[in-house]
């Protein structure tokens, strides 16, 4: 055998526990001895607690206290020891049905004594072989496993940060060690991901990311697939496996080197490393196969996040840049608006906002393109065109509501949008407002009130009959809030319950249209997963702000 193994005998007879020790020894092994099922259990706790079970149990089936049946079913009743192969013997003539108990009860064989030393020992083997191919088993189906749920992972990540900290956890779990992943664009922006078990103090500054950006270029240069290399200590930047000058249980007389898994596709344009340190007796060929593999998963989740990073990229720019960064002169008014964009992982949005000069008066519109993506922000730019040119024929909110739910069925069906559109006559304060489906304004007041505009419809996009505008006066001192739902809006929190919060923080507002705004902004705007926009009107007077 290739390495010792222990066995424990549970014989109540003094005389056939020295004789099976004897034997047993003379072959190679160590013996344990109990001469219960109790102290045999009580053995094999203070095993399981040290890291040490043994190999194999001799059980006799006639114990004192209980069957050996009995205890080799509460052995394969405890996950740690489960595995652990029993043989029963038994100095007694047994019948073959008392020898079936002992196979149904999870015992590998079955051995009558006395029996010749060979027997014994060939038998013993025979079960340490089972018992370790069983556990050699297992522990390739848990790693296994563990690979399988890391590419779930890595498949599931929004983001390539999230993907790159996904893929360093898993390599940390297969190593044992700390592991650090980088991620390379073909724009040469690199993302990094960290396992836990590295603290998160001290990180590598940008030139220590750049020489790694470099090291895997060189190392990858005009290949594909997957390639393992090492990196010398002085070739490879230090702190990315543990802060640098700080010690750690994992290491403790590590070198400096690091071992790189490298992956790229074939025609891919993202390049995937996998650093790990180096240790002296270095990955076995199994661990360094399994993270092979999970690079290679790694590179294949990485392309189409690049992709969508990338849409996405040309989707806000589009967005964003369509969306005026100071408003026209709009005379007679003083119109704020205040636009924040969600959180860099988070969706394309089709929000938008207008404030137009016309004859006819101040014309504002608030709204959304329903959807997160590239279609939806070119939609949002279809829109504000398009409402900048029939405003110039007719600015009646009404109308505009009719003719923009009707371009929308034409050239985009099956897309609908929200928006709220409101005309100010800066002289008489009249003001009529027509929403389709989106959050009616409010009408803020200086004296610490406020309250929403009765004006409601359907979405644009659907081509059914649309009420007539709502009318307000809105006095000098007035002001007329319209916001996104990005605002407000709160994944398990009913719409209602929202919009109230948002009445009363308008209402207690300081005066003003753009303290109301950035009053708004600091009570909801934060850590929101949608694009946010507000605009504020309030008609110019003696004393406004």
């Amino acid at each position: 055998m290739n390495t010792v193994s222990t066995v424990l005998v549970v014989d109540d007879v003094p005389a056939s526990r020295y004789a099976l020790s004897a034997v047993l020894r003379r072959d190679g092994h160590r013996v344990l001895l109990a001469a219960s099922a109790a102290e045999a259990l009580i053995e094999l706790d203070v095993r399981m607690r040290a890291g040490d079970l043994p190999d194999v149990a001799l059980v006799d089936v006639g114990l004192p206290d209980m069957s050996g049946y009995e205890l080799c079913r509460r052995m394969k009743q405890l996950p740690p020891i489960a595995g652990l192969p029993v043989v029963h013997f038994s100095a007694a003539a047994r019948p073959p049905a008392d020898r079936c108990r002992g196979l149904d009860a999870g015992g590998e064989s079955y051995l009558t004594v006395p029996a010749e030393p060979e027997e014994i020992q060939a038998v013993v083997r025979a079960a340490v072989r089972g018992g370790r191919c069983r556990s050699d088993a297992q522990l390739r189906v848990g790693r296994l496993a563990m690979l399988a749920g890391t590419i779930l992972d890595v498949q599931s990540a929004r983001c390539l940060g999230e993907l790159a900290d996904a893929a360093a956890t898993g390599t940390a779990r297969l190593t044992g060690g700390p592991a650090t992943v980088f991620v390379l664009g073909e724009d040469g922006e690199i993302h990094r991901g960290l396992s836990r078990r590295r603290a998160a103090s001290t990180l590598p500054d940008a030139a220590a990311h750049e020489a790694v950006a470099r090291l895997m270029r060189r190392v990858m240069s005009g290949r594909s697939g997957v390639r393992y290399t090492v990196v010398p200590a002085p070739l490879w930047p230090g702190g990315f496996f543990r802060p640098v000058g700080v010690a750690g249980p994992w290491c403790d007389g590590l070198p400096e080197e690091a071992g790189l898994v490298l992956a790229r596709l074939r025609d891919g344009r993202t390049l995937v490393c996998l650093a790990t340190p180096v240790q002296e007796a270095g990955p076995s060929d199994e661990t360094g196969h399994l993270v092979e593999r999970l690079a290679h998963a790694t590179a294949l989740a990485a392309e189409p996040l690049l992709r969508y990073e990338e849409e996405r990229h040309i989707a806000l720019t589009l967005q964003r840049s369509f969306l005026p960064a100071q408003l026209p002169e709009l005379p007679g008014t003083h119109v704020v608006v205040r636009y924040e964009p969600a959180s860099s992982q988070a969706e394309i949005g089709g929000d938008f906002y207008a404030a137009l000069p016309t004859p006819a008066g101040v014309l504002t519109g608030i709204g959304d393109v329903v959807g997160h993506s590239l279609e939806a922000a070119t939609v949002m730019v279809e829109i504000r065109h398009a409402l900048r040119a029939y405003c110039v024929e007719d600015p009646d909110p009404g109308v505009l509501a009719l003719r923009l739910d009707r371009m929308l069925q034409h050239y985009h069906p099956g897309v609908t949008a929200t928006m709220c559109l409101s005309l100010v006559d800066p002289a008489t304060g009249r003001t009529r407002i027509a929403n389709a489906g989106h959050i009616p304004p409010l009408v803020v007041r200086d004296e610490g009130t406020a309250a929403y505009v009765d004006a409601c419809g359907p979405l644009m996009g659907l081509g059914l009959d649309r009420p007539e505008p709502s009318e307000v006066v809105l006095a000098c001192t007035d002001r007329l809030l319209m916001v996104t739902d990005g605002l407000i809006e709160t994944r398990g929190t009913d719409l209602a319950v929202s919009m109230e919060q948002l009445r009363l923080a308008a209402a207690g507002a300081p005066r003003g249209v753009a303290a109301l705004c950035d009053t708004l902004l600091t009570c909801f705007g934060s850590a929101r997963e949608d694009d946010i926009a507000l605009l504020a009107l309030r008609r110019t007077g003696p004393g406004t702000v």
